[in-house]
């Protein structure tokens, strides 16, 4: 997404459009882009369970560094989607988004290997009720969250630091902080990925292709959001096997 433009908006660009004409046509944009989130995860939902109850996970796990391999899929997928997105046709757009749902739905079915299911319903449960909490929060407040990019930013470098560190040293009895800030870096994520398609709609209002386009970016946003959220509580939460 165009960085500039963005900044512009949040920088008080608020009085470009009539406020009842903005509110309903953002309120259906803003519908159109959780649809596609809530497709996304639907997908990852059948996937993993599909994966699960036929058995073909363990013919997955059979395969030498499977999982590794689905990991960069999933990680080029999301990166060539973020740096293409304003290049490529809508409809690639959503192809790819589907794709990468997909490939997280085989990963996530292992988590029915590993937890049980009572605790991935109720895990499941308050991720949406957190994730909609917070997702409402952006939605509705005035106050601009952009100013919270740093921090964000700063956080998922603690975690990724920290998981990286954990592949070779011994850092267990650290990690429910790490999981605890986790779980609050990825609910103000929610907030301020959900205040950016007010951004996205003010910016690409007027070019159709490109505002359908920055809908699905935004919905890969919160869907990634959502899946953070909910292995974060997983892991304080989830009871094993």
């Amino acid at each position: 997404m165009d960085q500039e433009n963005l900044n512009q908006y949040y920088n008080g660009n608020y009085g470009a459009y009539r406020v009842m004409e903005e509110h309903e046509s953002l309120e259906r944009y803003t519908a159109k882009t959780f649809g596609w989130m809530f497709l996304g995860l639907m997908v990852t939902f059948l996937v993993a369970v599909t994966g699960y109850v036929t058995r073909l996970v363990l013919f997955v796990a059979l395969v030498p560094q499977a999982f590794l391999v689905l990991g960069i899929a999933e990680v080029a997928v999301v990166l060539f989607l973020s740096a293409r997105i304003t290049k490529m046709s809508v409809g690639t757009a959503r192809a790819l988004f589907m794709v990468y749902s997909v490939l997280n739905g085989v990963v996530f079915s292992t988590y029915f290997l590993i937890y049980s299911l009572p605790s991935l319903v109720y895990v499941f449960g308050a991720t949406s009720l957190f994730f909609g909490i917070m997702a409402a929060i952006g939605y509705f407040a005035k106050a601009d969250l952009s100013r919270l990019r740093n921090f964000l930013v700063g956080g998922l470098v603690f975690l990724l630091v920290f998981w990286v560190a954990s592949m070779f040293l011994n850092l267990q009895r650290f990690e429910v902080i790490a999981c605890s800030v986790g779980i609050f870096i990825f609910l103000l994520f929610s907030a301020y990925d959900t205040q950016k398609i007010r951004a996205y709609h003010q910016v690409y209002c007027h070019d159709g292709e490109m505002a359908a386009k920055a809908s699905i970016f935004a919905a890969l946003q919160l869907y990634l959001d959502f899946i953070n959220l909910f292995l974060y509580l997983l892991r304080v939460l989830g009871r094993r096997k």
